[in-house]
């Protein structure tokens, strides 16, 4: 039985920095230290953690911000407050369990319960796994794209741009408040094409067994073309470690079409993951043409 409640020991702060470690392999200079978790929970971060008995197995950190108004920069801080989502993390004997929703959820609870509506945070939408999270399971939306936003990692993401999706997941909406109940979720992928989705990049495998990036069509901003899907690999990590070059093709080649859409008003409202008759799994993301990211497919 996996417990949640929040982290309120330096004990358990510094397993807190050696999870950091284990889970992204990230180095010493990378991590977030106990003392600056310790700090940021006493003045109302909310830091909360998975235990499996005693033992520190996720956490997640999120921290109360602001979202930018330009068109109002008079605007009072506490008419624009949010929550960011600094990290979410689980071991990685312990992924695949759910813990990590455990874990979103029980800071949307910690968000609502201080009267704050949004929260953001970002992610590689390179990595499969974290799309089905945070898009098809959670319910967020993304419209914005962030080129190398860390800068130079270490890690598992050394030798790559940072690129990352900035995701919104509106707390009290009625998408988010569906998927969370695990209603309102995407048509499968054979109907979305029978629709008219349109899969912009679809991968080839070569003889490894690699998916191979496909170019941006030209057609992908047609002004009849509301909605599209784009393809990333399964495991990218599997990728990284096979071929770093594919790797970097596979971050370059999305990042233009990413760049695009966003640009031209397209919003990622879904995540799809399939295991296809041939039996190799592939992930798609569903972009839509709308101004308040609701599904209408």
């Amino acid at each position: 039985m996996i417990d949640i409640r929040p982290i309120t020991t330096l004990a358990d702060m510094r397993a807190a920095e050696a999870l950091q470690t284990e889970t992204w392999n990230m180095p010493p200079d990378e991590l977030m230290s106990a003392h600056s978790l310790h700090a940021l929970a006493h003045n109302g971060a909310a830091l909360i953690g998975a235990y499996d008995g005693d033992r520190l197995v996720g956490m997640v950190l999120g921290v109360l911000a602001t979202r930018a108004n330009p068109q109002r920069p008079e605007q009072p801080a506490v008419e624009r407050l949010k929550m960011y989502s600094v990290m979410a993390g689980v071991l990685p004997a312990y992924q695949g369990q759910g813990i990590g929703r455990q874990l979103k959820l029980a800071q949307r609870d910690f968000a609502l319960r201080i009267g704050v509506p949004l929260i953001t945070w970002t992610f590689d939408p390179l990595e499969s796994r974290n799309g089905r999270l945070n898009i098809a399971n959670l319910g967020a939306t993304c419209r914005t794209y962030l080129r190398h936003f860390h800068g130079d990692m270490g890690g598992i993401n050394a030798g790559l741009p940072t690129d990352r999706f900035d995701v919104d997941w509106w707390l009290g909406s009625e998408r988010v408040q569906r998927r969370i109940k695990g209603e309102g979720r995407p048509l499968p992928l054979a109907s979305l094409l029978q629709r008219g989705a349109n899969i912009c990049n679809p991968a080839v495998f070569d003889d490894r067994g690699l998916p191979i990036p496909a170019q941006m069509p030209s057609e992908i901003l047609r002004p009849d073309f509301p909605f599209c899907l784009i393809e990333i690999p399964a495991n990218f990590q599997a990728v990284k470690m096979a071929d770093f070059e594919l790797a970097r093709a596979w971050r370059f080649s999305t990042r233009q079409m990413f760049e695009s859409l966003f640009a031209a008003g397209f919003v990622v409202t879904e995540f799809l993951h399939k295991k296809m008759e041939d039996g190799r799994s592939r992930s798609y993301y569903l972009l839509q043409t709308m101004s308040d990211g609701s599904s209408t497919i």
